[in-house]
C-alpha cells in the first residue's frame, strides 16, 4: 500500500477528533547479529487513533508521527508477555509484523481493546449491513401496519346507538376526587353503558351494594336512628362527592354501633 506521507502526517496532527488516545509502551525486538539470541525491550509512546489508522509518536507534543498501523485484516487479543495488561495486533498475512502493546492497567487495556478491534473498514461494514437490515425490517412493519384494517370510532358509534335495548350515553369526563371516580349529576344512569374510546361497549358503572335490613325493622319501616335524608341512594345528585358519599355510610354505621352498644346494655349479644 502506498501513503502520501505528508498527508498522512497531517491527518495525524490536524484537528480532526479522535477516536481513542493515550500512552501505550510498544515491545521492540532487538537482534544480535553476533549472537544468537535476542533481547526485548519497550518504548513508551503516544498513540491516536483516527478511524482505521493508528499512528503513534514519541512524545505527546510531537508535530510528526514515528508510525503508523493501518487497522484491515487483523485482529487484537490479549496476549502472554512478561508485562501485565499486554495485547497484540495480529495480522492474517504470514510473516506479517505482530505489534505488542502495553497499557497502564485493566480498563485502558480494556478500552483500548474494544477501539481498536471496532476501527477496521470491515467491522463497519458489517455494521452498516445489519442497520440497513433493521431498517429494511422496520419499513416492512410499518407497511403491513398501515396496510391492516383499523376500526373506526364512527362506526362502533352507529353499532352502538342502533341497538334499541341501550340507553344513549352523555359523554362528559369523568370527575376524580382523591384519586377516586365519583358520580356527578351528569353522569351515567343507573343500568347505561359506558363508551370507550373506539366506540366499544364496556361493562357499566359499579353500583354501591344494597343496604341490609339492618337499617329497616322487622315491619319494613325505616329505622328510628335514619332520616328521610340517610335513606337516599348514594348516587342521587346530592352525593356526588366522596366525602358526601362518606358520610352518607357513617351515618348508618354510627346508629348499627349506637343499637349494638343498646343492646350490650341490656345483655342481649
Amino acid at each position: 500500500m502506498k501513503l502520501n506521507e505528508r498527508s498522512v502526517a497531517h491527518y495525524a496532527t490536524c484537528d480532526s477528533p479522535a477516536d481513542h488516545a493515550g500512552f501505550l509502551r510498544k515491545r521492540v525486538e532487538r537482534h544480535h547479529h553476533h549472537a544468537h539470541h535476542h533481547g526485548t525491550s519497550y518504548q513508551r509512546r503516544w498513540f491516536v487513533l483516527k478511524g482505521n489508522l493508528l499512528f503513534y509518536f514519541e512524545e505527546r507534543e510531537s508535530r510528526e508521527p514515528v508510525g503508523l498501523v493501518v487497522l484491515e485484516g487483523c485482529t487484537v487479543e490479549l496476549c502472554e508477555a512478561a508485562e501485565e495488561f499486554a495485547f497484540a495486533i495480529r495480522f492474517d498475512d504470514a510473516g506479517a509484523r505482530a505489534y505488542v502493546l502495553v497499557a497502564d492497567g485493566q480498563a485502558a487495556m480494556e478500552a483500548w481493546v474494544k477501539a481498536l478491534s471496532r476501527a477496521s473498514f470491515d467491522y463497519m461494514r458489517l455494521v452498516v449491513r445489519e442497520l440497513e437490515k433493521q431498517l429494511e425490517e422496520a419499513c416492512k412493519s410499518l407497511a403491513a401496519c398501515s396496510k391492516s384494517p383499523r376500526r373506526s370510532s364512527s362506526s362502533g358509534r352507529k353499532r352502538h346507538l342502533s341497538n334499541p335495548a341501550l340507553q344513549p350515553v352523555q359523554e362528559k369526563p369523568t370527575t376524580l376526587e382523591n384519586g377516586y371516580s365519583t358520580w356527578s349529576s351528569g353522569a351515567v344512569a343507573s343500568g347505561a353503558t359506558c363508551t370507550d374510546h373506539d366506540g366499544g361497549q364496556t361493562k357499566p358503572p359499579p353500583l354501591p351494594p344494597r343496604r341490609r335490613s339492618a337499617a329497616s325493622s322487622a315491619t319494613g319501616s325505616p329505622a328510628s336512628g335514619l332520616s328521610p335524608a340517610m335513606l337516599e341512594s348514594p348516587v342521587a345528585p346530592e352525593t356526588i362527592c366522596f366525602s358526601k358519599l362518606h358520610s352518607w355510610y357513617g351515618q348508618e354505621i354510627a346508629v348499627l354501633r349506637r343499637e349494638w352498644q343498646e343492646r350490650q346494655k341490656r345483655g342481649h349479644p
